[in-house]
């Protein structure tokens, strides 16, 4: 087994798998593996989903019981366990990330492409600081200001990835109403889109932008995100967020629906060349 990169989140699920595959091959249930190493059966589900973190003597215990003898077998998974279990940068931020956003942020490091649709607000990955200051006014209204200050800076910290060594590909659809919207006043959009021109000269950004002129079109829902990996064990996934939570889908026919969708939102948009003329268009009329 090669060991696989991401962050520890991805990393927990990749192992997860793993281990749901081996015991499923020796048909042994979810009770028989939580006996063996003295927890419930939920917690082997937990362990399986790469919820919970992981203990080296629980998996030592698990691949003994599943058959998984050989040295050569077994220490690349146990290998994993402790890279699986280092915490990322944004566990810095754990006084202000909840934990349905922290698993988020754990997938975003480690994606190789990142699909956006946007009806509100700018992506996070590609606001400007002084727009993602009033966007977080705006949802924490009464949160004091070293607060606003952490959770505009974890924002701005997110975006290292798409300059990072390894960049994801950020292909952004942006309802042409998120440009209209003048969150934080003129001089904040017109900085917010100077901001996405200049993201647009990295190789690995594209944006493009619904106009009203389309009206109604495929995403009628709301605004939602579709995150792909390299590694084998993960599928993509489907992000969607809430007021005070988030919805995360797995299954291939939901995601296809919505990688559907997607699609047919790409092309009522309008072509990615003209972003630069419809965001120069728009920054002059603000």
């Amino acid at each position: 087994m090669a060991l696989p990169r991401g962050s520890s989140t991805v990393l927990r699920i990749v192992l997860g798998a793993q281990l749901r595959r081996l015991r499923e091959q020796r048909h042994i249930t979810l009770e028989a593996a939580g006996h063996a190493i003295r927890a419930s059966h939920s917690k082997i589900s937990r362990m399986e989903l790469g919820r919970v973190g992981f203990r080296v003597r629980d998996v030592a215990d698990l691949l003994t019981l599943y058959g998984v003898t050989d040295d050569d077998e077994r220490q690349p998974l146990l290998a994993l366990v402790e890279r699986a279990n280092v915490t990322g940068w944004w566990h810095n931020y754990n006084d202000i990330l909840p934990s349905w956003f922290e698993t988020y942020v754990g997938l975003e490091e480690s994606a190789t492409g990142i699909r956006n649709y946007e009806v509100q607000f700018v992506p996070g990955l590609l606001q400007s600081e002084g727009y993602a200051r009033a966007v977080v006014k705006l949802g924490f209204p009464a949160a004091p200001e070293e607060e606003l200050e952490r959770r505009v800076r974890l924002r701005m910290a997110r975006q290292r990835l798409l300059r990072g060594a390894e960049p994801p590909h950020l292909w952004a659809v942006l309802d042409e109403a998120v440009l209209r919207r003048p969150l934080g006043g003129a001089e904040v959009m017109r900085e917010q889109i100077d901001h996405i021109l200049q993201a647009l000269e990295l190789p690995n950004v594209t944006v493009q932008i619904v106009p009203f002129s389309v009206g109604g079109h495929a995403a009628a829902g709301g605004p939602f995100s579709i995150l792909r990996f390299s590694q084998p064990d993960l599928p993509d996934v489907v992000y969607m967020e809430q007021l005070t939570s988030a919805v995360y889908l797995e299954k291939r026919d939901d995601v296809d629906r919505y990688l559907e969708v997607m699609e047919r939102l790409c092309i009522e948009a309008e072509p990615a060349s003209r972003t630069r003329e419809i965001l120069t268009r728009i920054r002059e009329e603000l």
